[in-house]
C-alpha cells in the first residue's frame, strides 16, 4: 500500500498531519462558531415562541376585557335607563302635585274673591239702602216743609 501512495505522490505522514489539522479546525469551528450559532438560533426560536404565546394570551385577555366592557356598558345603560325613568316618574309626580296645588290655590282664591265680592255687594246694598232711606227722609221733610209753607 505504501507503493500505491508512492505512485500517486502521497506521503502518509503529511496525510495524517493534514487529517489532524482538519479535525482540530473542525473541532474549533464547531466549538467557537457552530455551538454559539445554534444556541443563538435556539434562544431566538424560544423568544419567538414566547412572543407568540404572549400574543395569544394578550388576545385572550383582550377578549375577556372586551366582554367585561360590553357587560359594564350594558349594565350602565340599564342603570341610566332606570335613572331616567325614575326621574321622569318623579317629574310627573311633582308636576301633578304642582298642578293640584295650583288648582287648590286657584279654588281658594276664587272662593275668597267670591266671598269678598259678596261682602262688597252686601256693603254696597246696605249703603244704598241707607242713602235711599236718607233721600226718603229728606224728600219727606221737603214735602212736609212745602206742605207747611203752602198752607200758610
Amino acid at each position: 500500500m505504501s507503493d500505491l501512495f508512492a505512485a500517486f505522490g502521497i506521503d502518509w505522514r503529511l496525510l495524517l498531519v493534514n487529517g489532524v489539522n482538519f479535525g482540530l479546525l473542525l473541532l474549533g469551528l464547531w466549538y467557537f462558531l457552530y455551538k454559539p450559532l445554534t444556541n443563538m438560533l435556539e434562544a431566538r426560536r424560544q423568544k419567538m415562541a414566547q412572543g407568540v404565546h404572549d400574543a395569544e394570551a394578550a388576545a385572550h385577555e383582550l377578549g375577556k376585557i372586551e366582554e367585561a366592557r360590553a357587560g359594564l356598558l350594558a349594565q350602565a345603560g340599564k342603570e341610566a335607563d332606570e335613572v331616567v325613568s325614575r326621574a321622569r316618574a318623579l317629574g310627573a309626580e311633582k308636576q301633578r302635585a304642582l298642578v293640584e296645588a295650583g288648582e287648590a290655590n286657584a279654588a281658594t282664591l276664587l272662593t275668597e274673591a267670591e266671598a269678598g265680592a259678596k261682602q262688597l255687594k252686601e256693603e254696597t246694598i246696605a249703603q244704598s239702602k241707607q242713602e235711599v232711606a236718607k233721600l226718603i227722609v229728606l224728600g219727606m221733610e221737603r214735602v212736609a216743609l212745602e206742605g207747611s209753607t203752602s198752607k200758610k
